[in-house]
């Protein structure tokens, strides 16, 4: 979170932002129900409206699951 949003909006985020995807939950409350953070960060993203190629981290590519 820290790399696409800073370390300061990314606690803020963390805290307040109440992701409807995840019942209103924040990613702090998210997290503590036991729901995966892939899914969680996955929700932050859609709500900020981060573009999917950036949903895997800075300037990283998806896993390729079929790669050897």
């Amino acid at each position: 979170m820290a790399d696409e949003f800073g370390p300061e909006y990314a606690a803020v985020l963390l805290t307040d932002l109440a992701l409807t995807e995840l019942g209103d939950l924040t990613g702090q409350k998210a997290l503590a129900a036991g729901i995966e953070p892939k899914e969680i960060w996955q929700a932050i993203c859609k709500a900020q409206n981060v573009p999917v190629e950036r949903w895997h981290g800075l300037n990283k590519k998806p896993k390729n699951r079929h790669a050897e």
